[in-house]
């Protein structure tokens, strides 16, 4: 079978496209080359790569029908402002982007399969929140960040490819903040720092989900058929100052009015990813354990294991 991965020059991406490669001939893309290091990884699994606009359509269709692909596997979205292009570039990579994807898609004939990987952002965040959101829980706010949005909008062009693709299959992931040892991510540089602030008068529920079960639940997602949303996330929670203090650092709590200033030391996290550190949020597994056959490893786990790889300040 022929894979298509998108987003393939970042770490999520061109560890999926190496992951899938083991049984599968896999082309990647990504508006953006691989650094060194992760063209290294999809050299060594044998991956081709390509860059490719995602907003061009017909260059998508052409790579598509060229290689007769099966499976697209859609891991281009950024969950924060680029550095160049900011926000705009970002829309335009995660909304234009998929849009142009999944309409080539629908025009392929060899496409059967489409994996997008979405986010637990879907939900929003807010003090309305219930306590655990299963994949039927509804919105309960007006989003703020932009990547909420883009979300909603990534994950309603995929209702609509369903709609006109009735006999191709459709998974959706929404998977909670990634960690692992070598993941760098916003989260995992946050945690990273001796002085670790937080918003005053907040205490969040967290979970996460290791880098390394969320290839797994991609692997299956293309090697297996599971139609639908799914959440993906470690069982079991973290309270944010119980995960501080499990990593040896110290909490600094912050005025949600001074949070502007002291932007740099909470990593320059977005708008959504700092809501997050506000309420929380906690993920219903049980349909991924049941269709996937695949229980992640549990967030104390996952925590544990990223404390150990970056070293404990006690």
């Amino acid at each position: 079978m022929t894979v298509l991965v998108t987003g393939a020059g970042r770490y999520l991406g061109a560890h999926t496209a190496a992951t899938l490669a083991a049984s599968d001939t896999v082309h990647a893309v990504d508006v953006v080359p691989p650094t060194p290091e992760l063209a290294a990884v999809l050299a060594a699994a044998g991956v081709e790569f390509s860059t490719v606009d995602p907003s061009d359509g017909h260059a998508l269709g052409a790579l598509l029908d060229e290689h007769s692909v099966r499976t697209v596997v859609h891991m281009a979205i950024a969950a924060m402002p680029f550095r160049e292009g900011g926000r705009a570039a970002m829309k335009e990579l995660n909304v234009i982007g998929t849009l142009q994807l999944l309409g080539a898609c629908q025009r392929s004939g060899t496409v059967r399969k489409v994996v997008v990987r979405s986010s637990s952002a879907a939900y929003g965040a807010s003090s309305r929140d219930p306590a655990i959101f299963t994949e039927d829980t509804e919105l309960r706010a007006v989003p703020r960040g932009g990547f909420v949005k883009d979300i909603l909008d990534i994950e309603g062009y995929v209702r609509g490819f369903r709609r006109r693709r009735p006999d191709a299959v459709a998974t959706v992931l929404r998977f909670s903040p990634f960690l692992g040892p070598a993941a760098d991510t916003a989260l995992a540089r946050y945690f990273s720092q001796a002085l670790v602030p937080t918003v005053a008068g907040f205490d969040p529920r967290l979970q996460f989900v290791h880098v390394d079960d969320a290839l797994e639940v991609l692997r299956r997602a293309v090697s297996e058929d599971h139609p639908g949303v799914y959440n993906v996330a470690g069982p079991g929670v973290l309270v944010l100052s119980q995960a501080i203090r499990r990593a040896g650092r110290t909490a600094v709590p912050v005025p949600g009015l001074a949070i502007p200033v002291f932007a740099k030391a909470f990593a320059n996290l977005s708008i959504d990813q700092l809501e997050y550190l506000m309420h929380g949020k906690v993920l219903d597994v049980a349909r991924l354990i049941s269709e996937f056959g695949f229980r992640p490893r549990s967030t104390p786990e996952t925590f544990k294991e990223f404390v150990s790889a970056v070293g404990s300040h006690e």
